[in-house]
């Protein structure tokens, strides 16, 4: 393993200090060691990766220095077209040092979400004409590896990756973590609490991550099935697009999304594409801990806006913001009849013995389908 400070250090040295991009559970050691000893304003997570590579080629631009953009290999999606369209060397030729956590690598176990990722991501590097290397786990030869990158970037002012496989980095947990407020319910509690108010017909889209494993095991819990959740294992902030285009098809149907803080950031442009169409069969359910919890807790700015009176500006007819537990039960009952934002303030974490869904993904939509047609 790698120390994380050893390889800022090693980054600084050639004069990288600039950092954005969106967490990694296989990042999330070296994320904390940046945001314990990068300024403020030289390390900013963005609210998506391809956001964080426009952010990384206004830094160049502004500077001429090589920033870094850190992502899980799922991101390279959301990267694509700015590395394509902006970066690349037929174009701004702009340099960016791309750190890349290889969720999904072939031969290690990893969920279903990841295991197509995994298999093409080295490709896709490839195939984008971007060199890489896999990040050693040996400090001696990453000395090696950092000066190829920027010999290559030296020579050639283009983009250069490094693909990181679990395990990689040694731990470290940021000094500077803040203590939660107990007094606010945990995700587990709050989507407890709409499951228990909720219609037996209710059906449930719930976001990637924590959330639904939660809501899986809530229903395990009261011997419910399964077969009116939808649980988004990846493609992350895109789950109330998934629900509102169900929604518009079966009016018949009540329609709630579970998100998170950190996936409505991502894909914000949902909000008003929701909005604008003022179904009365769609309840969007906002759980925010301001923290991408499922990757090690690094911060959202979600903490510092107001996410109702944006879905309010939106066209969402009926907004609210709780913080208790008598507060959600109250607004859930005069909630079921509207086109209605629910945002809850909960507290970070989850179990440690929280468990993961049993069915696959396929079955999951098979039996949530048999119910819709």
């Amino acid at each position: 393993m790698i120390n994380p400070s050893f390889l800022y250090k090693e980054f600084k040295k050639h004069n990288i200090d600039f950092f954005t991009g969106v967490p990694d559970s296989l990042l999330k050691s070296f994320c904390a060691y940046i945001t314990d000893n990068c300024e403020t304003n030289k390390h900013i997570i963005a609210v998506n990766e391809g956001a964080a590579i426009a952010l990384a080629s206004g830094y160049n631009i502004a500077t001429g220095k090589v920033p870094l953009v850190y992502m899980q290999n799922s991101g390279i999606g959301n990267a694509l077209n700015p590395l394509l369209s902006l970066c690349d060397y037929e174009v701004y030729r702009i340099p960016i040092v791309l750190l890349v956590g290889w969720r999904g690598e072939p031969g290690v176990y990893d969920e279903p979400q990841h295991i197509k990722q995994g298999k093409v991501t080295l490709k896709l590097l490839e195939s984008m004409d971007i060199p890489y290397e896999i990040l050693s786990n040996n400090e001696n030869e990453v000395l090696k590896q950092i000066n190829t990158c920027f010999d290559f970037i030296s020579k050639n002012n283009t983009s250069y990756a490094f693909v990181v496989r679990k395990g990689t980095f040694a731990s470290y947990s940021s000094k500077n973590i803040q203590k939660e407020n107990m007094e606010l319910m945990s995700r587990e509690e709050a989507i407890e609490e709409l499951i228990k108010v909720s219609g037996k017909d209710e059906m449930f889209f719930s976001t990637t991550g924590m959330a639904s494993r939660e809501l899986y095991e809530i229903r395990d819990k009261y011997k419910m099935n399964h077969s009116h959740d939808f649980l988004t294992v990846g493609s992350m902030g895109h789950t109330s697009h998934i629900a509102l285009s169900v929604a518009l098809e079966k009016s018949d149907k009540k329609i709630t999304v579970i998100d998170g803080d950190g996936a409505v950031l991502m894909h914000m442009g949902a909000l008003p594409a929701i909005g604008s169409k003022k179904i009365n069969n769609f309840r969007h359910i906002v759980l925010n801990n301001a923290a991408h919890d499922s990757v090690g807790g690094q911060p959202t700015i979600a903490q510092h806006i107001n996410l109702c009176e944006i879905a309010r500006a939106s066209g969402y007819q009926y907004c609210y913001k709780v913080k208790s537990k008598e507060e959600l039960i109250k607004v859930l009952s005069y909630s079921q009849k509207y086109s209605a934002f629910i945002e809850i303030l909960v507290r970070k974490g989850a179990r440690k013995d929280l468990g993961r869904p049993k069915t696959s993904p396929i079955e999951t939509k098979i039996a949530l389908m048999r119910n819709l047609l």
